[in-house]
């Protein structure tokens, strides 16, 4: 959990980071190490059509071992259609230029019986990953599912999904494996009067995150729109001038 000091220190620094041009944010990306808070927002209805573009740019592999078996374009556009925000809880993280870079669902049981319990699943995409995203993600949501009165976080995965399944060890989960598929179990403490007020914060800053990045989207393409117009206006004079 990131203390709000801290939280605060990083939106500010995100957003003087966006008013660089993307040339130069670009040049150094590969040399820059990731930040140490990772804007994670909540997701609704309104980013449907961005988590299916995510989940469709998966590598084959990336799908088998994100849904235990390998999902074509249909079956990921029927499971994306799916998708019930009312209920469950979706989490993403968006890069600047505004792809979901990473994807997190929290499922809620449907059995009234076992209503104390929810799955998670993750997807990283391959340029994304090796920055631990998948562990901030599943941070993100066991914390709202244990201020949502969840006691019970489970992961199915492929025994083979190595990474998924570190991620519920060094959480504390407890591993059962059978066969080629594993069972995570993670209890969740009690909701706290601070883990409700991080969430809170954490997704404030999230959303103002997002709004940065749009805007300044927004803005260096209007600039790149302005100076494609210059250029085209430069070339023009000069072809008619005698």
């Amino acid at each position: 959990m990131v203390d709000t000091k801290t939280l605060i220190k990083a939106s500010f620094e995100a957003g003087r980071e966006f008013l660089r041009p993307p040339s130069e944010r670009e040049a150094e990306a590969p040399s820059r190490p990731a930040p140490a808070l990772v804007p994670i927002r909540s997701l609704g209805e309104n980013h449907r059509g961005r988590i299916t573009e995510h989940l469709l740019a998966l590598a084959p592999h990336d799908r088998y071992l994100r849904f235990g078996h390998w999902a074509n374009d249909e079956q990921i556009q029927r499971y994306s259609a799916s998708l019930d925000f009312e209920r469950d809880e979706i989490f993403g993280i968006y890069n600047r230029k505004l792809a979901l870079i990473a994807v997190a669902h929290l499922a809620y049981a449907q059995d009234q019986g076992h209503d104390n319990c929810a799955e998670f699943g993750v997807s990283v995409l391959p340029a994304a990953r090796g920055r631990g995203y998948g562990a901030r993600l599943f941070d993100r949501a066991a914390m709202h599912a244990a201020n949502d009165g969840i006691s019970l976080m489970f992961i199915h995965a492929l025994s083979e999904n190595a990474a998924m399944l570190k991620i519920a060890r060094n959480a504390g989960a407890k591993v059962e494996r059978d066969g080629a598929e594993s069972e995570a179990y993670l209890r969740l403490p009690p909701a706290t009067l601070d883990s409700r007020v991080t969430e809170i914060i954490e997704e404030q800053i999230a959303q103002t995150d997002y709004r940065l990045k749009s805007q300044a989207k927004s803005f260096w393409s209007f600039l790149a729109d302005l100076q494609a117009i210059r250029r085209d206006t430069i070339d023009a004079n000069q072809r008619s001038s005698p």
